[in-house]
């Protein structure tokens, strides 16, 4: 039996995946440094903190510049872009296979979204292929629907498509959604999609904003009452 959330209650909750509900972020960086390592180089903190909640094809550019490939990221080859992914992808896979932690309060809070009632999404950066072994842990059934990085035709965060692509797959206005990111890219692209962000910081600082309500964690998110947050932000 679901429980009643509030006439306020939100249409969905929209999940970020990486370093929101699973502390995968770490892996992310050893995957990365591996890659630049195997390219005879390093990855800087500067470039690892700016590809934190961005999309592969972002983040494979960015890697590249920092090996010594490319003076800027635009002038990095789509070849090299691909080659550099596809290296990352199989070794994330590793990875992921291994399992991957939750975060605080993750299991707790996809559970109490599933007991109220409330449609979820998963909308994550992340390519398709890892996704589905993410779900592994995560649970299949936890969500409604699952948008991924490479479902957006390019257009990934910060840009608002894939939480709008979500949006739509629900049938939901976003700007009655509530979206659950860790970062300043992921937060930029829920808001720019209408979103009232719950902004959980992992790997990099957040700060403040009139859209977003700050947690330390997602142990720290009432789930019954998101319709509140609604009314104090109205």
């Amino acid at each position: 039996m679901t429980r009643d959330a509030g006439q306020n209650s939100p249409a969905a909750v929209l999940f970020d995946m990486d370093g929101t509900l699973v502390d995968s972020e770490k892996l992310w960086t050893i995957a990365l440094d591996d890659y630049a390592r195997h390219r005879g180089g390093a990855l800087t903190d500067a470039t690892r903190e700016a590809m934190v909640g961005s999309n592969m094809t972002r983040s494979m550019r960015l890697l590249l510049v920092d090996v010594g490939i490319a003076g800027v990221p635009e002038d990095v080859s789509t070849e090299e872009v691909d080659a550099a992914a596809k290296w990352v992808a199989a070794r994330m896979e590793e990875l992921f296979e291994l399992g991957l932690p939750w975060r605080p309060g993750a299991p707790e809070a996809l559970r109490e979204a599933r007991e109220l009632g409330i449609p979820t999404a998963l909308v994550t950066s992340t390519i398709r292929s890892l996704t589905e072994l993410a779900l592994e842990t995560l649970g299949r059934d936890s969500f409604d629907v699952t948008v991924c990085g490479d479902e957006v035709d390019g257009k990934n965060k910060p840009e608002p498509e894939p939480y709008l692509k979500a949006a739509r797959l629900l049938g939901v206005d976003p700007a009655r959604c509530v979206a659950i990111e860790d970062s300043p890219t992921g937060v930029a692209a829920a808001e720019a999609a209408g979103c009232l962000v719950i902004a959980i910081p992992c790997e990099v600082p957040l700060q403040p904003g009139p859209h977003r309500v700050l947690r330390d964690s997602l142990a720290d998110v009432d789930f019954a009452a998101l319709g509140e947050l609604f009314a104090r932000a109205a």
